[in-house]
């Protein structure tokens, strides 16, 4: 019998075996988080689109408002991702009667992240942007929609945890499941409370953030339903946390919490530098992020299936494996995101029409899009180098990454926009420096250090 291996976790102990890396395999782990992932950008441009057609000063104001939410928001999805690295060593360690203290700490320490992120957002944040911003009608919007997107953090906690424990079993139906569900229900709540529709009130602003903020709580819903149902949900009862594994817990995930939070942060104040340029600048900038979103969706699909894996590998004694591992995902994420972001070369004005249907903005915007397209296909390459460091538990080292291609590509920002002056054309040239510096610094890591010795 495996070490770790009792009688309450070994009845059902086959469905926690390791994964293998079969194309049909990765596929089948992989499929339901990139459909998930299509569907919350479709979304995301479906906010967009209504926004636009509400208002130019409701969809500049989201736009920014919604990344200093997601940036905060990185930091709970940080936390989820580094439970899920310390589950699926576990799982591969077949130490699976440690999941339940991992489980219940981590939502522990996530609903202590989440109560603080929601005083920043809801109490301090509007009162700043309020300060900073040179437009005092956006600023005021974007209060608006903190004050009630804040509370989204609760539900999402429980939500991120949940899935990191189906991600690391590699079992990500639930996930699309949740996430269909999520979809259908706030594009029909952003249609009826932005514009007022089928007796609702108009809420504008307020109600795109009240519409994500009640689809989101439908989304853990259905989640915490789900892992109930799971047959190994009775590993969990009556388990209390273990202050031993918040010590493992935030030392594997703050790194990730951190660098997740500094990269959408960098972001933010790339777009906060655009306000400065005037609102054509901005409202580009806009229509590219909105779109933009959607081609990482392979990568964010395979990069939750790369840290299962390696983590499941490194755990089974099993890191052979991981350069075909790293091969294969290449590959598949190679062919998707020419699936999924080949509009951006062959039509993009009609995808930037979807968004924002103002010609004023088009023209500037498509072309923006064939340029940086190919910046897409290297992140997709390269990505899996990172998300190895991360699956493999040494997160401080792909933090130090992260922080040393921010400050590249902060300072390339600061150049391009308040020094040389460059068109808007030329400033989004700066994702090919941070995807370049990103990939070339985990590939020196990966081939210099003692990566596969780390312990979690």
């Amino acid at each position: 019998m495996a070490q770790g291996c009792t009688e309450l976790n070994c009845s059902n102990f086959d469905f926690f075996m390791t994964l293998d890396h079969k194309y049909s395999s990765l596929l089948k782990v992989s499929m339901p988080l990139m459909v998930s992932g299509f569907i919350q950008s479709i979304v995301l441009l479906t906010d967009s689109a209504f926004l636009s057609r509400y208002s130019t000063l409701a969809f500049d104001a989201v736009g920014n408002a919604g990344l200093l939410f997601i940036t905060c928001f990185m930091i709970l999805v940080g936390l989820g991702d580094g439970t899920q690295i310390i589950l699926a060593r576990r799982i591969g360690e077949k130490k699976t009667e440690q999941l339940p203290h991992v489980f219940t700490t981590a939502l522990l320490v996530q609903f202590i992240f989440a109560t603080s992120l929601f005083a920043i957002l809801f109490l301090i944040a509007p009162t700043w942007l309020m300060n900073i911003s040179q437009q005092s009608d956006i600023a005021i919007l974007q209060g608006d929609f903190l004050s009630i997107r804040s509370f989204a953090f609760f539900p999402s906690c429980i939500f991120l945890i949940i899935q990191a424990y189906f991600l690391a079993k590699g079992k990500t139906w639930p996930v699309l499941f949740s996430a269909i569900l999520t979809a259908l229900s706030n594009v029909v709540l952003d249609y009826s409370l932005i514009f007022g529709n089928f007796g609702l009130p108009e809420m504008g602003v307020k109600g795109a953030a009240l519409a994500s903020t009640c689809s989101d709580l439908i989304g853990m819903l259905s989640m915490a339903i789900l892992f109930i149902m799971d047959r190994e949900f009775r590993l969990f009862k009556l388990h209390l946390f273990s202050l031993k594994s918040v010590k493992n817990i935030l030392k594997i995930s703050s790194p990730l919490m951190l660098q997740g939070s500094i990269a959408l942060g960098t972001w933010t104040l790339f777009f906060m530098m655009l306000e400065q340029r005037g609102v054509f600048e901005l409202t580009v900038s806009q229509n590219i992020r909105s779109i933009y979103f959607l081609a990482f969706v392979p990568v964010w699909g395979f990069a939750g299936t790369t840290k299962t894996y390696v983590s499941q590998y490194l755990g089974s004694g099993k890191a052979e494996l991981i350069p075909q591992l790293q091969r294969r995902i290449q590959l598949l994420t190679t062919f998707f995101l020419l699936v999924t972001f080949h509009g951006a070369v062959l039509y993009p004005e009609l995808l930037v029409s979807w968004i924002n249907p103002e010609q004023v903005y088009i023209k500037k915007s498509a072309a923006i899009l064939r340029l940086i397209s190919l910046s897409i296909i290297l992140y997709g390459v390269i990505s899996v180098y990172y998300q190895t460091i991360q699956g493999s538990g040494n997160t401080f080292y792909s933090m130090c990454i992260e922080l040393s291609t921010v400050f590249i590509y902060v300072t390339a920002c600061h150049l391009f926009i308040n020094v040389f002056s460059f068109d808007i054309y030329w400033i989004w040239t700066v994702e090919y420096i941070y995807f370049g510096v990103i990939g070339i610094m985990s590939i020196l890591y990966l081939r210099n250090s003692n990566w596969k010795l780390k312990s979690i």
